[in-house]
């Protein structure tokens, strides 16, 4: 009963550093850079679009931590399918393009889990292996050049569109987080995914298919990677090999600085959408106080280094 209660005053102190932090670094660059519009609705709204893609990766993430587990051929993921969608879209209907698109996606995915899962080998050196595998395959799949995406159906629903006034790619993050909080929360396969990530021995003598949770956890990375693929493609309207490049460290911080542990049995899906803002204000300030993207690659790589002192540090306790 002790530990129990521990670990929620554990939680609520980590929740609350989060929405602290998101709400210092706001006011921050809300007076420091108020001169320069950083408080203005476009330029706020600009931070929710370019964050949409990120946050999506993130809540795959989210799922496959909390299961001990870590997928980092993400940003790979990105760019074949929005490639594949982009070349199947020369030659055929936008349902044909969606399908290659997340397919694609799923697929790596489930490549992915079946030898995290089935040959027990680790994510990590798995994920880091096909990480360089798929981001080969994108540069060969079009001789590096870039994809025209024409088809307005497919731009509008997967970038550019508004539904009632309200963009869709705020849409699809809407819609992404409200799927993965309920799904991680309140459902058997979250309880399962927490589980697993808890104690993986104690779940599979408790009768949960531990190699199925890890299957499909590195699944759903595939599959959230696919759709961040889609909106990249839509956004831009063409889809590039060097699309997801940058967003391996973006979204790994966004996911630890949102409270999921690295061990494995504690995560949120809230928490990974306000660190994925976080981070897109992060980015959005530092450019308009002149700073160049070096700089905000260190500061992105400091905030991991906080985030994973202050996770390994719960996990000592």
């Amino acid at each position: 009963m002790e530990q129990a209660f521990q670990r929620m005053r554990d939680l609520d102190l980590q929740r609350c550093v989060i929405y602290f932090g998101f709400l210092a670094i706001f006011l921050f660059f809300g007076i420091t850079l108020y001169d320069d519009g950083f408080l203005t609705s476009r330029n706020l709204t600009n931070i929710v679009l370019q964050t949409a893609p990120a946050t999506i990766m993130a809540i795959g993430l989210v799922f496959a931590l909390s299961a001990g587990e870590i997928d980092l051929s993400f940003g790979s993921v990105v760019a074949v399918a929005a490639l594949s969608a982009a070349v199947a879209m020369q030659n055929g209907p936008m349902i044909l393009g969606v399908a290659a698109g997340l397919g694609a996606g799923i697929l790596i995915g489930a490549f992915n889990g079946a030898l995290v899962a089935y040959l027990r080998l680790p994510s990590f050196l798995v994920t880091l292996a096909t990480m360089g595998l798929f981001a080969g395959i994108a540069r060969s799949m079009t001789d590096l050049r870039s994809i025209p995406v024409v088809n307005g159906t497919f731009t509008g629903v997967f970038g550019s569109g508004k539904l009632f006034g309200v963009p869709s790619l705020v849409i699809w993050t809407v819609i992404a987080v409200l799927i993965g909080h309920v799904t991680y929360r309140h459902t058997r396969f979250g309880a399962h995914v927490l589980a697993v990530g808890d104690n993986a021995r104690a779940a599979q003598v408790s009768g949960i298919r531990v190699p199925r949770i890890r299957l499909m956890v590195l699944t759903l990375c595939g599959a959230t990677a696919g759709l961040a693929g889609l909106l990249y493609a839509g956004r831009i309207q063409a889809a590039k090999y060097t699309m997801g490049e940058s967003d391996l460290m973006t979204v790994i911080a966004a996911v630890i600085v949102g409270g999921t542990a690295l061990n494995g049995g504690k995560g949120s899906i809230i928490g990974a959408l306000l660190g994925s803002l976080m981070m897109g204000m992060l980015n959005n300030g530092l450019i308009l106080m002149g700073l160049q993207v070096s700089d905000q690659m260190i500061v992105r790589g400091l905030i991991i280094l906080i985030a994973v002192a202050i996770s390994l540090r719960e996990i000592r306790r």
